[in-house]
């Protein structure tokens, strides 16, 4: 057994902490790479970099709770990272509102509830609705009464007894009549009365959940008063802020990534406003997600936005926590077909969590990212047995 060095024991140390808090390293096991023929061994470095391997499957990798990120090309001066709220869609957010003065006689649904286009989440007792509903009655039966009057007047007509100016009279009253009871009908869908003629219905416009519930039973409330707010998960963007020199360098189209505890969501800029807000003197860009990834909306994020520069400045990036020292080295831990591999790193400037890396990895390689201090101790705990 060769003697330890110092660093060795402090990795022993952080290997043994982690087996105390997570539960071990059941199913990790550490291999030195294996001397090659030369081109083989070229080829590899290439692929990984020259370091040592550590294998694990999958599922210890989900376990662990390691992030993997693919490496992104692009130099950090191409990424503007920016902070944004997570906001409905158009389509995606509803308010519900009273239609009429009265008293909330029934509420349906509480806060998050699932909700369909369509449905009926409170009735409000009203005498608006009374009223709609009478005049759509009164338009009804007046309608019903031209429409025989034309009929008698044709019969009439067709036998010869009465003047044509009076079959054309009754024609122009049921035309009339006609669209009274249109305008009546309308105004009663719009209210949301119901069959009995006594309540308006509050209903949702879309398909969600119930993010704001203010309606109490019995409660008297004026038309317009917010009582639900609806959302539906799967239709948010991102409103995120830039500076006004930042903004100058986004165009629609420009690809973005969302942080979040389970990694990278890839998103897309949509839009860009043209000014910037007078109080904070900032621009808004307009995010739209290829993944949901769990967001809600009002949630606080970190978004990073690639420039369109990104695609011709030289350069990778990867996040911070990615990189690793071990004996004395800055390494990042690529993903392999049977685990990791130690890959050594030259890394550049640092600026908002990442780092620019100029020599060790390769755009499109899976790096270890979130956790992968884990691999470090890991790895140090196989050189201590070893």
């Amino acid at each position: 057994m060769r003697k330890l060095t110092n660093q060795q024991r402090l990795l022993a140390g952080a290997a043994a902490t982690v087996i105390i808090l997570g539960g071990g390293y059941a199913g990790w096991s550490m291999t030195r790479a294996p001397e090659a023929a030369p081109e083989a061994q070229a080829a590899e470095e290439e692929a990984h970099g020259a370091g040592e391997a550590l294998e694990m499957d999958a599922a210890r990798i989900q376990a662990a709770g390691i992030v993997l990120e693919p490496v992104g090309s692009g130099a950090l001066s191409a990424e503007i990272v920016a902070q944004g709220t997570v906001v409905g869609t158009p389509q995606g957010e509803a308010v519900l509102a009273a239609r009429a003065d009265g008293v909330i006689s029934r509420v349906s649904l509480r806060l998050g509830d699932s909700v369909r286009a369509g449905q009926t989440v409170a009735l409000i007792e009203s005498r608006e609705a009374s009223t709609i509903a009478a005049e759509r009655s009164a338009a009804q039966a007046r309608l019903t009464a031209a429409r025989q009057a034309l009929a008698r007047e044709q019969r009439l007509s067709d036998a010869q007894i009465t003047a044509r100016q009076d079959l054309e009279a009754a024609q122009t009253v049921l035309a009339e009549a006609q669209a009274e009871s249109r305008r009546t009908s309308s105004a009663a869908a719009a209210a949301r009365v119901s069959s009995d003629g006594r309540s308006t219905g509050v209903v949702s416009p879309i398909t969600g959940r119930v993010t704001a519930a203010d309606a109490t039973l019995g409660a008297f409330v004026t038309a317009g008063t917010e009582l639900f707010r609806v959302a539906n998960a799967s239709q948010i963007e991102i409103e995120a802020a830039v500076s006004a020199e930042d903004a100058a360098r986004i165009a629609s189209g420009d690809r973005a990534s969302i942080s979040l505890p389970e990694g990278e969501v890839p998103a897309t800029v949509r839009s860009i406003t043209p000014g910037v807000d007078a109080e904070s003197r900032s621009a808004t860009v307009i995010l739209s997600l290829s993944g949901v990834g769990g967001l809600r909306p009002g949630q606080a994020v970190s978004a990073r936005i690639y420039t369109r520069d990104a695609q011709t400045s030289g350069g990778l990036s990867v996040p911070e926590e990615a990189i690793q020292t071990v004996e004395g080295r800055d390494v990042v831990f690529v993903r392999t077909a049977t685990g990791f591999t130690a890959a050594p790193v030259i890394v550049g400037q640092r600026s908002a969590g990442r780092a620019q890396i100029t020599s060790g990895l390769r755009a499109g390689q899976t790096i270890a990212a979130r956790n992968a201090f884990l691999l470090k101790a890991a790895l140090g705990a196989g050189e201590v047995e070893h």
